[in-house]
């Protein structure tokens, strides 16, 4: 599979496809950072490759379910404030971004070369490791294991270029601000708790605060609250591998992960984009920027005691 033939199978809305930049692994913008905010959003890819749908035991419409579906037209008004910004173009189905390289679940392997560091996690038990195996009412995902050299392949090519990138983008802001905000973008289902008007339609994870300031956490709570969403920190959703590797605050590196209800954007079914588009746009404008100022720029002037 070329990179034309990459870039044409994932069907990107326009707004998105025209605003930012193509590579083989994902979409970026903002080589020279003029905020100190970096986006990643590793789950809204649309490149599912023929080889892959061959070896699939289910319908692509199930494939689809493992997205965030669409939340990455919610980054394109970002960019245009200097914001960077990454975007995964491989298809969570293909490989989960937000995982270990070694959360492999060996079943799913042929050919495991002897002494392969593996890890294992709860998610992998669930089936939603790196290379994701069964999903809840699915069951098992795909119709035999994959041979190793495939899978290897698809982390040289997708998973390590992507948080190689991501790293240098969080190490160029750092360098021109004194530190760097990483906002994970994600979606989620709509979340069932009774009373149901107590749900939370937000959901910001810090790794029970190892990934980010404390500060910029109540920071970002206190806005989107602001606009009339509930708010939930760490619950149900604290962060994964992305905001873990990426997230260290002592390195004056933070990243949060943000999980938005897909009903605030999406239509009734959950498919397609909905009417609160623009309203998300402007709000994650608007987050970003309320966290790029919340931090003192390094030659901030110190109060006279």
């Amino acid at each position: 599979m070329t990179d034309t033939d990459k870039r044409v199978a994932l069907h990107l809305p326009d707004p998105v496809e025209s605003a930012l930049a193509f590579n083989r692994y994902g979409v970026a913008a903002g080589e020279a950072p003029a905020s100190p905010v970096v986006i990643s959003v590793p789950h809204a890819g649309r490149f599912y490759p023929a080889t892959l749908l061959a070896q699939s035991r289910v319908p692509p419409s199930v494939l689809r379910r493992l997205e965030d579906r669409h939340v990455d037209v919610l980054v394109t008004g970002l960019i245009g404030y200097g914001h960077q910004v990454l975007v995964a173009r491989a298809a969570r189905a293909l490989i989960d971004l937000n995982r270990d390289e070694r959360e492999i679940d060996p079943a799913m392997v042929r050919d495991l070369p002897h002494g392969t560091p593996l890890s294992a996690s709860a998610k992998l038990r669930g089936g939603l490791g790196l290379f994701p195996r069964r999903l809840h009412g699915a069951n098992e995902l795909w119709r035999r294991p994959f041979d190793w050299q495939e899978l290897h392949a698809r982390i040289t090519d997708y998973h390590a270029p992507y948080h190689e990138t991501l790293e240098a983008m969080m190490r160029r802001a750092r360098d021109a601000f004194g530190y760097a905000i990483l906002i994970d973008l994600h979606s989620m289902p709509p979340l069932t708790v009774i009373p149901p008007d107590v749900a939370p339609q937000i959901v910001l994870g810090d790794a029970f605060g190892r990934s980010a300031s404390p500060r910029l956490i109540a920071r970002a709570a206190e806005l989107i609250e602001g606009h009339g969403l509930k708010v939930a920190q760490n619950n149900p959703y604290p962060g994964n591998y992305l905001i873990g590797r990426h997230g260290r605050p002592n390195w004056n590196m933070h990243a949060m992960q943000v999980e938005v209800d897909r009903s605030l954007y999406l239509d009734a079914a959950l498919d397609r984009l909905g009417p609160g588009v623009r309203a998300l746009q402007s709000l994650l404008v608007e987050l970003a920027g309320a966290l790029a100022d919340e931090w003192p720029t390094p030659d901030f002037a110190q109060a006279a005691e």
